[in-house]
């Protein structure tokens, strides 16, 4: 396809790049051309434009003729983005929502009708989590007869004697002084901030974690699809405990905005070497699971899937000089390119996706470097943490 990717850091940039692998016509737009640049790569033939995402008509001209239109900008910008798509008769992709107008409904689903108009389909939560977490809660509910609960956990660890920002300074931000959604008794509610400690065990190398409650986008998406009583995520790690530590601190508040000290620009591949060689940037680490809970055959059973991304040195290792977050997510997002049905319409989110394109990336995945396992377990009662 011809793609346009708006918003080429960290995470956009490696999309780029996979999906030029792929052999799809892919040129670009960023606010900042030559920042973008330095994540691309000096050698990069890539046609990156300076658009501004707050401007439709701007991103509608640099965006024509695109058949997919890319959204790897902070999400604040999705509506706007949407518009432009919608304009460019184009299919339309993104990784997260904003939840401001309705905190829990997506604002991209008010452009379903539109989408299907047009005859052309736009995917939402595309990335690793939410996106990967979305597809396997799906692949597990597929197997049982009926869905009790369901829990994201996710592990994100910055090991580094300063703040580094393992992908989007804005979205982290966004995210970090959002409320935590939760879905209790088949009703969305509010979770307490930071709230709800407890000590989930992550495969090796990682292990015992408190985690706490967070704003993930898909306990807003996946009870709307899959019916089930409860639905909670909760992340742990280094940098969660960070931000729970700012908040109590009084420091970590939508009024007083983002600090570029608490929450640093993305480090390019360059910045990135830099910190490692001063010693200020020793590895980071990413991780999520999913357990869903529920009955089969008349036994009550736990189907739990893990991801294990590669470390940081890992990807160095690999000559990839990227956070384990900003490449899962590019690859994941390339891998709903690559599998998504090219026949839809209207406004999907992963666990939306049919059987066979579920399967397809879940394949995919497991032979991309990423460590998934899946485990049954027939249980009665019992959970795979320990309060704490």
């Amino acid at each position: 396809m011809k793609v346009f990717v708006l918003g080429v850091g960290a995470t956009g940039s490696l999309l780029v790049k996979s999906l030029v692998r792929q052999g799809h016509h892919v040129w670009c737009g960023d606010r900042d051309p030559a920042r973008a640049r330095d994540f691309l790569g000096a050698k990069s033939a890539i046609i990156v434009q300076q658009v501004n995402a707050r401007n439709l008509h701007g991103i509608v001209k640099a965006a024509t003729g695109c058949q997919l239109l890319i959204n790897a900008c902070p999400a604040v910008f999705n509506n706007i983005v949407m518009r432009a798509a919608l304009k460019l008769r184009a299919h339309y992709l993104d990784t997260a929502s904003h939840l401001r107008a309705n905190p829990f409904r997506p604002e991209q689903f008010r452009f379903d009708q539109q989408f299907r108009e047009n005859n052309r389909w736009a995917l939402i939560h595309a990335g690793a989590a939410p996106g990967l977490t979305n597809l396997l809660t799906a692949q597990a509910a597929a197997q049982l007869d009926g869905v009790d609960k369901a829990e994201v956990r996710i592990y994100e660890e910055t090991a580094s004697d300063a703040p580094v920002s393992q992908w989007s300074a804005e979205s982290s931000f966004d995210e970090a002084v959002s409320r935590p959604r939760i879905y209790r008794d088949g009703r969305f509610r509010f979770g307490s901030r930071f709230g709800e400690r407890e000590l989930f065990r992550f495969p090796a190398p990682i292990g015992g974690v408190g985690v706490v409650l967070a704003a993930q986008d898909e306990v807003v998406t996946i009870p709307r699809t899959i019916s089930m009583n409860r639905m909670d995520a909760k992340i742990g790690g280094m940098d969660i405990d960070r931000l729970r530590r700012w908040y109590r601190q009084g420091k970590l508040r939508q009024s007083r905005g983002l600090s570029p000290v608490r929450f640093p620009p993305t480090p390019t591949p360059v910045a990135m070497t830099t910190l490692v060689q001063q010693g200020i940037l020793h590895n980071e680490r990413f991780a999520l699971a999913v357990l869903v809970y529920g009955d089969k055959q008349g036994r009550s059973c736990l189907i739990r899937w893990d991801a294990l991304f590669p470390s940081m040195f890992e990807l160095r290792r690999r000559r990839i000089p990227s956070s384990p977050i900003a490449w899962g997510t590019a690859h994941l997002t390339a891998l709903f390119v690559k599998y998504m049905p090219h026949e839809g319409s209207g406004v999907y989110v992963p666990e939306m996706l049919p059987d066979s394109a579920r399967r397809d990336i879940v394949q995919a995945v497991r032979r991309s470097g990423i460590r998934l396992t899946r485990r049954v377990k027939y249980v009665k009662l019992v959970n795979e943490h320990v309060p704490v």
